[in-house]
């Protein structure tokens, strides 16, 4: 009995794991919450995603890197998504709310939602994890990002109205410390170290699955830790229904739009592109709308669907691995089966 236990809790360590943190994160909150002992501001926000994209750098063969960057459909396909179907969706969603007695500015928080760039590091893991393609992860989480920096006050100001300047600068040199240097920095040392990397076979798998525990505890510990938002809990529960829901819809139809209805991508794209399409930046997205929305009364209450679809996106992506590696298998084993015949 003992042996059986271990043995699914090896064969499903990262459910496990999030589970764990989860719960850890609601009995000891003040650890990895923002301030708290782990710093998440410094460990997390520099450190984790420096570590994230330099493992991917040091992993990834320079040629598949580059490959990934003449993939333009994919490209084309995540970032239309990002920036143009993502918020026309919310926008209808929203003018459909309205006609409810659904919080006006929680309202306003969906649309400044579909607004935002895709994250930097969550669909990188998750489709690392998976086996998916990483390089095009990697390619189009930098690309909207740096895309967002424009993108994202610009579209905001087209289905909300506010105008102020962003600090470009200042968020640039971040997104170049953070992702484009560490993974620079790890392709240049693949290149000089790749034979003593394919003899010690490091587990860099297992090292992003890691870090992207850590990011989920300490996301669950601000959520946790932040007993007061401005809003009553009927709201509260409301909304962290539809975000639920609205991810669950998005990860479905994506998934079968583009390996059933069109097959647009082969297995390890759809991969990427599920990820990067439906997740959304919270290491951008709050600065952006805390620049946007300064002197705004209601700052905290626009900010909350933000706040709710991070951690949604990462706990729902990671029970998602086990099942869409099990997919992924299963087709790269049908193909390979039907390439001997």
């Amino acid at each position: 009995m003992i042996a059986l236990l271990v043995s699914l809790l090896k064969r499903h360590y990262f459910l496990t794991g999030i589970v764990f943190v989860i719960i850890f994160a609601h009995l000891f909150p003040h650890i990895g919450a923002k301030g708290g002992l782990l710093k998440p501001e410094i460990t997390v926000k520099y450190v984790a995603v420096f570590i994230i994209f330099f493992n991917s750098g040091i992993s990834i063969k320079t040629e598949d890197l580059t490959k990934a960057v003449l993939q333009i459909r994919i490209h084309f396909f995540i970032q239309c998504f990002t920036f143009i179907i993502f918020p026309c969706i919310m926008v209808v969603l929203v003018n459909m709310l309205s006609l409810s007695s659904f919080d006006g500015l929680l309202l306003q928080g969906l649309k400044v939602l579909g607004c935002m760039p895709p994250p930097v590091s969550s669909a990188v893991i998750l489709t690392k994890a998976i086996g998916g393609n990483e390089p095009a992860a990697i390619f189009n989480s930098a690309l909207g990002s740096f895309l967002g920096i424009f993108a994202t006050p610009a579209l905001i100001l087209n289905v909300i109205g506010n105008l102020v300047d962003v600090p470009v600068y200042n968020i640039a040199t971040q997104l170049s410390l953070t992702v484009l240097f560490p993974l620079v920095l790890g392709q240049i040392l693949r290149k000089h170290a790749k034979l003593w990397l394919d003899r010690k076979h490091i587990p860099f798998s297992c090292i992003g699955s890691c870090i992207l525990l850590l990011i989920i505890y300490t996301t669950f510990c601000d959520t946790f830790s932040n007993a007061n938002i401005g809003i009553d809990f009927i709201s509260l529960m409301s909304v962290i229904f539809l975000i639920v829901i609205i991810q669950c819809v998005l990860l479905f139809s994506i998934f079968m739009t583009i390996t059933q209805l069109f097959k647009l991508f082969s297995p390890p794209d759809a991969v990427a592109v599920l990820f990067c399409c439906t997740h959304k930046s919270l290491t951008l997205g709050i600065p952006i709308v805390k620049i946007l929305f300064s002197n705004h009364p209601g700052l905290s209450v626009i900010s909350v669907p933000l706040l709710i679809y991070h951690p949604t996106q990462i706990l729902l992506g990671g029970l998602l691995v086990p099942t869409i590696r099990g997919w992924l298998l299963y087709n790269q084993k049908y193909r390979s089966q039907l390439s001997k015949v």
